[in-house]
């Protein structure tokens, strides 16, 4: 099976492919020895990255008490790490525009992603001892595998959706991919993470958004995108009533250490708050 998934990520190499601008930022975020210059550097050597960057940085989205107006000082007052997750989250969508597929409206697939990050990031505010905007970009990229399958795979794709369709206690769609497929897309999306040597805790949030329990290194921040993948779907369809969608895993509350019966609906309310700005800031809307 691993062998299945590998040979599959790899197929898709030429069509999606991490941004340069991304890749030199992360490769001198994991140098000891790099400094906040030449991270800036890095950056304005891609002017339209740039633009972006200081639009987000001067966004009520990230809400900085004072305004930014060069590289530098959004490295020094943003943070290097930070950085690197801004840079993944504002190029991943454009990423994907040379992997077509069928099956899935992209405007959807990446609304239900950017609904998912605005709730995960709001959730580990609230969970404090996570970084929130490393947890808004893995929740953005929790499904990435999807669209891999969709594209490398788009028979036994539409095979398992129209399980979930044809299924009377409504089969989570990851369990579908299971049966047709013998794995599924938080599987794929892990390792494609590996492939592009993402940090480890954005590979394990991809990979076990699912399941929650097998998450070894960074529990809690997998467990804020598993919730924030449920809520996110409470936020699409505008119900303020958990019991309209999928159950969350219990397991996920207790090592969130979150209090469900207080924040739920405040936390879809301030993502439908949020998500047309988001959508122009991140998707370019």
């Amino acid at each position: 099976m691993k062998t299945n998934i590998t040979e599959l990520v790899q197929g898709v190499g030429g069509l999606v492919t991490l941004p340069d601008v991304f890749i030199r930022i992360n490769r001198l975020v994991e140098n000891p020895n790099s400094t906040t210059s030449e991270i800036a550097k890095a950056i304005g050597q891609d002017p339209s990255f740039t633009v972006r960057l200081l639009r987000v940085a001067n966004s009520s989205f990230y809400g900085l008490s004072s305004s930014i107006d060069t590289i530098p000082k959004a490295v020094s007052v943003i943070g290097t790490s930070q950085i690197r997750s801004l840079a993944l989250a504002t190029t991943v969508a454009s990423s994907f525009d040379g992997l077509p597929n069928t099956l899935v409206s992209m405007e959807n697939f990446w609304e239900h992603s950017l609904y998912c990050a605005l709730v995960a990031r709001s959730l580990a505010k609230q969970a404090h001892k996570c970084d929130a905007d490393a947890v808004f970009t893995a929740a953005l990229l929790h499904d990435i595998g999807e669209l891999v399958i969709f594209n490398r795979l788009p028979q036994q794709a539409k095979e398992a959706l129209l399980l979930v369709l044809d299924s009377a206690d409504e089969l989570p769609v990851h369990q579908a991919e299971q049966q047709i497929m013998g794995f599924d897309h938080a599987q794929v999306g892990g390792e494609l993470a590996r492939q592009w040597k993402l940090p480890p805790m954005l590979e394990e949030c991809i990979e076990y958004h699912h399941n929650v329990g097998a998450a070894l290194r960074f529990p809690r921040e997998v467990a804020l995108v598993h919730i924030a993948n449920i809520l996110a779907l409470m936020a699409e369809v505008r119900t303020p009533d958990p019991g309209d969608v999928p159950p969350i895993d219990p397991l996920a509350w207790e090592i969130a250490g979150l209090d469900t019966a207080t924040i739920i609906r405040s936390t879809v309310d301030e993502a439908l708050a949020e998500i047309a700005e988001a959508e122009q800031l991140f998707l370019g809307k």
